[in-house]
């Protein structure tokens, strides 16, 4: 070998080490990098398990439960109190024994049918209920092998080519069974099947109501006596509403549906949103509908384990109570005095048509209603019988009459179409092809004062003439500028006049307001002769010129308390008073129809004698025409006078406000000239009340 040769010999000898160790360097530079991604890797595991196992054990052990256990809710808990302003209970709740059942883990059909004949022996139920399609399904689960002959060997042959189902079978067997199969059930039978159709209807988790009414205490005894025998079946408490005063405030309170009829179909899908389940009891009517969230209790929470076992995970809770503005010893007087009044009315003639008043008392600063009753008097079966008509006084309108002028007056006022002290003589206004538009009588010359005091119509038509910039000339064409109706109607709504007042009950209804913008419909708007307002809404008129300043939303519910063993213990808030407007008149004018409305109760007044005048009273009378339908054929036919009254006490410093309506107290050209009075009867015998107690 040259010299040459060995020379790239030890070349190529010295490149393939340099490659060598090139390429190991590689490698371990690689190790080196995974060595530490790997540590790195072990870190973050430990930190992970530092944190699972130290850091959030107890977050990720409930994790895990939640994954392995399913949460269920228990039976309806009771739901909250409901109390007057004096902690006098209005509702409250009544134990019930219960026979209930929660299917166990491991128990079979056959032991669930055992169980029925045998509970069915302890036992009185009512198996009415039960249909003949589930004695049917009782008499296959009772007789598998009797129901499994009903099928045709080529049927099942069917079931195995998979050309029919599981459910194809079942309707054959049920569709095979004849009477004669079912005759052999005598009454226990249909009881066992009744009490087997309760312990499987709903979910397999879900507690079953087997009885709940009329559980005698031996039935009670029996059950929880044989708990050995009846595996899953158990007593318990369950509730309903109780009303210690009866059938007063009765139906404002509302009403709850039944464990049976749970959650109605008008309602399902407003309740399923809000978590509930459809055999939830829920509030129906008024106040217990209005307050649900408040009133409903927490149910217990329970764990169904992996094991199948319930683990009571969270104990429930009886709802809220709640605390009313009523003061129910008034409110018992209030309707006792509706009752008499209205049976002393129909002993005299011209009252036909007369059959409802309504009354409201009310805190003018609060929105507080401290009573609110309607009552109706319905001949029937040879006697007169009461009906509650509460509900009218949010859902039902009246015509209101002069009661509503004191809000005509300022506007009046504050357009400059009335002067402070504006004196006018009260003749008839005349126009062009319609008849003459008086006052109840001729009352002379008057001035702003007296033309309240006195009721004078013809003063408020002179002053709507000019808010709509008319010319008056007598037995003239009158035209007025439409705008003068947005004028008055904007006016009213300021204190509740055609406008939703807020009060705290569903349904309420806001009159009507009439379409027509003609020169004699405006001046007939200003006496109250036009649109229509219902009862609340003339008791907010009446709270928001007495408090002078604001409209307030009239309220029911004053407190809401946590439920606790003493009650009444635990306030978690009262009810703000809600202010929906300021009023936008010169206080200067308020005061002078506040002044006016003192003198309506005064000697000479319409009002005079509604209220004591030792108490200090203001208010306004009114008297309207309108229209009843007396054949029922959905045509009025028949022309009726209505009376209203508002009024407030101390005029200085109110604190009370009445509010009285009595639609159709008599027939206007009856031949009987009979008047009655029972407006003001009602209003002088629920203030004198009111004061006995307040003052």
């Amino acid at each position: 070998m040259n010299k040459q040769s060995k020379k790239n010999k030890l070349k190529n000898k010295t490149n393939n080490y340099q490659k060598k160790v090139t390429y190991k360097s590689k490698i371990e530079k690689r190790y080196k990098v995974l060595f530490v991604i790997i540590i790195l890797l072990l870190l973050l595991l430990l930190i992970s398990l530092f944190s699972v196992q130290i850091l959030n054990h107890s977050y990720y052990l409930q994790r895990v439960e939640k994954l392995t256990n399913n949460v269920i809710l228990g039976s309806s808990a009771p739901r909250g109190r409901i109390y007057d302003r004096n902690g006098n209970i209005l509702v409250d709740n009544e134990a019930i024994k219960t026979i209930v059942y929660k299917k166990q883990s491991g128990i079979t059909t056959q032991d669930e049918i055992d169980m029925s004949y045998f509970l069915a022996q302890l036992i009185e139920v009512d198996y009415k209920k039960l249909n003949t399609y589930n004695l049917k399904k009782f008499w296959l689960k009772n007789n598998p092998e009797l129901a499994n002959e009903k099928i045709t060997e080529a049927e099942w042959n069917d079931l195995s080519d998979r050309k029919i189902t599981s459910d194809d079978i079942l309707k054959l067997k049920l569709e095979r069974i004849t009477e004669e199969d079912l005759s052999s059930y005598e009454e226990l039978d249909k009881e066992a099947a009744y009490i087997y159709y309760l312990m499987n209807n709903g979910y397999a988790y879900e507690e079953k109501t087997i009885k709940r009414v009329d559980v005698t205490d031996i039935e009670y005894a029996l059950v929880a006596e044989h708990a050995d025998k009846l595996k899953g079946f158990f007593t318990k408490l369950d509730w309903n509403r109780v009303y210690p005063y009866g059938n007063v405030f009765r139906t404002m309170l509302g009403s709850v549906s039944t464990s049976a009829s749970g959650v109605p179909a008008e309602l399902k899908d407003y309740y399923l949103n809000k978590g509930y389940r459809l055999n939830d009891r829920v509030g129906l009517t008024y106040l217990e509908y209005q307050y649900e969230d408040l009133l409903k209790g927490e149910k217990d929470k329970f764990l169904i384990t992996s094991s199948g076992e319930n683990k009571l995970y969270e104990e429930g809770s009886r709802g809220n109570d709640l605390v009313l503005t009523i003061d129910i010893k008034l409110q018992q007087a209030v309707e006792q005095i509706l009752e008499e009044q209205l049976l002393n009315a129909k002993k005299y003639p011209n009252t036909r048509n007369y059959n409802h008043s309504f009354v409201i008392i009310s805190d003018p600063n609060t929105g507080e209603i401290l009573a609110m009753a309607g009552k109706q008097i319905v001949f029937k079966d040879g006697e007169y019988k009461f009906y509650d008509y509460t509900p009218g006084i949010f859902t039902t309108s009246v015509v209101a009459g002069s009661s509503v002028k004191g809000v005509s007056h300022l506007v009046g006022y504050q357009t400059g179409a009335l002067k402070i002290g504006e004196v006018r003589d009260d003749s008839c206004i005349k126009i062009a092809s319609t008849p003459s538009k008086c006052s109840w009588k001729y009352l002379g010359v008057l001035d702003d004062i007296t033309a309240l005091k006195q009721s004078s119509n013809t003063y408020q038509y002179r002053t709507a003439i000019k808010v709509g910039k008319g010319s008056y000339s007598y037995n003239k064409p009158l035209v007025l500028d439409p705008e003068a109706f947005n004028t008055y109607r904007n006016a009213f709504k300021q204190f509740g006049l055609g406008t939703f007042t807020g009060i705290d009950i569903p349904n309420e209804n806001l009159g009507y307001k009439g379409n027509s913008t003609a020169t004699g419909q405006l001046l007939d708007f200003t006496i109250g002769q036009y649109d229509t307002y219902t009862p609340i809404q003339l008791s907010q008129y009446i709270n928001t010129l007495a408090n002078g300043e604001y409209r307030i939303a009239p309220k029911l519910l004053k407190a809401v308390y946590a439920p606790t063993k003493e009650p009444l213990t635990t306030l978690k808030y009262e009810t703000e008073v809600t202010t929906l407007n300021k009023l936008e008149f010169n206080q200067e004018y308020i005061e002078r129809v506040k002044l006016g409305f003192k003198a309506v109760l005064e000697s000479g007044g319409t009002g005079y004698g509604y209220i004591d005048t030792k108490y200090l009273p203001a208010g306004k009378t009114g008297t309207s025409e309108g229209f009843v339908d007396t054949n029922n054929d959905g045509i009025v036919d028949t022309e009726t006078i209505s009376n209203t009254f508002v009024g407030y006490a101390p005029y200085d410093k109110p604190k009370v406000t009445f509010t009285v309506v009595s639609p159709d107290v008599y027939t206007k050209n009856s031949l009987s000239s009979t008047r009655t009075l029972v407006n003001r009867y009602i209003t002088q015998e629920v203030s004198k009340k009111f004061f006995e107690i307040y003052q």
